[in-house]
Order: C-alpha cells, then structure tokens, then sequence
C-alpha cells in the first residue's frame, strides 16, 4: 500500500460487485489506497475474507456476501454500506458470469438465463438500489467487454449480456445526467486472470486450437492485459479526471477492436 492518500477520494464511498475477482480486487486496492472506503460485494464468501487480508483493519474496507442478481440481496449490501458510511459516491457494476461455449443450436437455456441474470439484472439492480442513495457528482462504472462491441461464435450468452450493458449504460446516464452523476462502461479486452483462463481453456477444447495464442495475435498490443491495467482505468472513471465523461464506452483492450 505504497501510494499516498489522494484528497479527491479520502473519504468516498465505493461499492464494487465481483469485489474478490482480479478486476474488482486490484481497482479496491487503488482506491482504498486513496482514501477511499470500500465495500467489496461478491458471491463466494471464502474469496471475500481472503480478500480483506489485503487490506488494513482501518474500518474503511467492508465485505458482503451476495447474489447480485436477487433484489433482496442487493438491497441488503446497500443498506449495509449506507448504514455504516451514509451516501455512496462510486458504483462499479463489475461481477460477470462467462456461460459456457456452444453454438446457439446448443446453448443450454438455464446457463443463458444465468448469464443474463448475472451480468445485465445484477447491473440493473444495482443501479437501481444505489443511485437514490448516491451523492451528486457520482461515478457509476458497468463493466461489459471486448464482447460488447463485437462477437465471436459460440458465446451467444456472453456476447448478448455484454451488448446489453451498453444500453442499460446509455439509458442511466440520460436518467442520472441532472444529477451530475456519470455512468459509463468499462470494456475491457482478455486479461491475465482465472476469469478468462476459463473461457479459453473451453474454448480452445471445443475449437480444437490455442485460443490464448489466437487472442493474442488479434490483440494490437501482442498480449493480454494484466488486471491492474483495467484497474488504472476504473479509477480513472471513478475520479473527476473523467468529469466531463459519461455515457461512453471505455475500452481497454490492447486495440482488439480496432
């Protein structure tokens, strides 16, 4: 925790879903390191308290355990972060679920739903619940992906939810625009991380070649990113450096799409 505390975040509140993944952990790790207090929100309990090793006993790091896709569930992490800090500054929508690989054909319709449920009701409700208890001048940072602005066979799920975060974006920052809160998606490219070690392994099971080794000759930059790179950019639209942003899709993705 080498960095000095940054003014602008000494005392902001932030709540971040997928708290324990990579992503979630090191833009944690930037803005408690800040002054920010945090509250880490994920499904896996074991993962949360290994996470909040990471951190000082200081009374600014909270962990809840939860389903972002239940409204009772995220209710409750709010109310939990609202009862012990009062307002929230920065929302970061970033818990994901990757499906499975199969063709449409194929693609079974419980893990659709899930995806769904996941990655695009659990960004829906979290924004739902917390911007009434969000300060002015907010920031609220939905995560989609690479997948979000192109596509590739056999993640139908994945690729539909990532699409689709994009417009629940578009469609917060109109309603959260006359209170100067900006909403914004981070899409990041693959990453160095068990989330994605994941969906290639799978794929390159179901496809037969070195899915890795493909990435990363269709990334610009030759290779993947590491999570701290996606987190520089998250704390990037969580400050007011990116004041005048909002409603736009920030890539971070080694020029993938390009």
């Amino acid at each position: 925790m080498g960095q000095t505390q940054n003014e602008e975040f000494q005392n902001k509140v932030c709540i971040i879903t997928g708290g324990a993944g990579s992503i979630g952990m090191e833009s944690a790790k930037l803005m408690y390191e800040a002054g920010a207090r945090v509250m880490l929100v994920d499904q896996d309990r074991d993962s949360l308290e290994i996470a909040k090793t990471n951190f000082k006993d200081d009374g600014r790091i909270m962990v809840c355990e939860a389903d972002v896709s239940d409204s009772a569930q995220t209710k409750d992490y709010i109310t939990k972060t609202i009862t012990k800090w009062d307002k929230i500054d920065i929302l970061f929508a970033n818990a994901g679920f990757s499906g499975t690989s199969a063709p449409i054909t194929n693609y079974p319709d419980d893990i659709f739903d899930k995806v769904m449920a996941v990655n695009v009701r659990g960004s829906f409700l979290a924004c739902k619940y917390a911007l009434p208890e969000m300060n002015n001048k907010g920031s609220i940072i939905i995560t989609s992906s690479i997948m979000g602005v192109t596509a590739r066979p056999g993640s139908i799920a994945y690729i539909t939810s990532k699409h689709a975060v994009i417009g629940l974006m578009r469609g917060v920052a109109k309603e959260a625009a006359p209170r100067n809160i900006r909403v914004n998606v981070l899409a990041p490219g693959p990453v160095d991380n068990a989330f994605q070690l994941e969906i290639e392994e799978r794929a390159s099971k179901a496809s037969g070649t070195n899915v890795t080794e493909m990435l990363n000759n269709w990334i610009s930059l030759g290779r993947h990113a590491s999570p701290q790179e996606i987190a520089n950019t998250a704390y990037f639209l969580a400050s007011n450096k990116s004041s005048f942003s909002t409603g736009s899709v920030f890539m971070a993705d080694g020029g993938m799409h390009i």
